[in-house]
């Protein structure tokens, strides 16, 4: 049976560009991927995410491309735009991602984050807009819970959470519903694959305040940061976007309460909710 290479998309954004003309060029010069992967020094598999747009080009490919193809700063060029543009399908490959995860690195400041919410606060806080349907929020609960389970299928994937204390003294869903929310922090605080980590009010005012974000680290190093918006995320791949971000985790890391006061601090915020039994007849 004949291989049949998957259509490529060029006009679709600058990274879709770049993949189809590192193609264009390989077949014009007659090479396939694994014998460019020879000359550039990449994997063939990366070459081919490359192409593919699946993957934003190591910042070493677009100089090491142009002198495979003496093609001057033609890649480098297409390089420079594709790494300032917010991938087209940014959520959909951030999800992806973190199918892929090693590590997942989360700060929040409004509401605990989706990987670590029960059913029931999830379902109360995707319920709360109010153009969305009874059906849209069961939809999205559903898909918060399978990724949730996607993580406890892969127990080597280590996810830390930083949250900003404001997190654990708002009542999303009421008392019950908040009680057994931070029941479950509690038990995840400090195991083997999470840590949980209070940033507390007298820490004041800091770098990425309003922005929560997500560092994604897969198995062979690399790291891409998602940063959440009012409205619409932002996906950065840049390494330089990403090592931004990174230092500024790794601030609010030092800042937070250690995992022992993170539970302290936990126990605290519960006795303000109780957890409420239903009457038996």
């Amino acid at each position: 049976m004949k291989f049949t290479p998957k259509e490529l998309t060029p006009y679709l954004s600058a990274r879709h560009y770049f993949g189809s003309e590192q193609r264009r060029h390989r077949e014009r010069a007659k090479l396939s991927l694994a014998q460019l992967a020879g000359v550039v020094n990449f994997s063939k598999s990366a070459l081919a995410r490359v192409e593919l747009a699946e993957l934003l080009p190591p910042p070493e490919l677009p100089a090491a491309l142009d002198a495979a193809f003496g093609t001057d700063n033609h890649f480098y060029g297409l390089y420079q735009l594709a790494k300032k543009e917010t991938h087209p399908d940014y959520y959909r490959r951030f999800l992806e991602l973190e199918t892929q995860a090693a590590a997942i690195e989360t700060f929040e400041v409004q509401f605990v984050p989706g990987l670590l919410q029960t059913e029931a606060y999830a379902r109360a806080l995707l319920s709360t807009p109010p153009d969305v349907t009874p059906e849209q929020a069961e939809e999205r609960v559903l898909a918060q819970l399978s990724r949730q389970e996607h993580l406890r299928s892969s127990p080597s994937t280590r996810h830390w959470a930083i949250l900003d204390e404001a997190i654990l003294c708002r009542p999303v869903g009421g008392p019950q519903v908040m009680h057994a929310q931070l029941n479950l922090l509690l038990a995840l605080v400090d195991t083997p694959t999470s840590t949980i980590q209070v940033l507390p009010f007298e820490c004041g005012n800091y770098y990425l305040m309003g922005n929560p974000l997500v560092l994604v680290k897969n198995t062979v190093g690399q790291t891409v940061a998602y940063e959440e918006g009012r409205r619409h995320g932002r996906l950065f791949e840049d390494p330089d976007d990403v090592n931004r971000l990174s230092a500024a985790y790794d601030k609010l890391r030092a800042y937070a309460l250690s995992p022992r006061d993170s539970a302290a601090r936990i126990r605290k915020a519960m006795e303000g909710y109780e957890a409420c039994n239903p009457m038996r007849n």
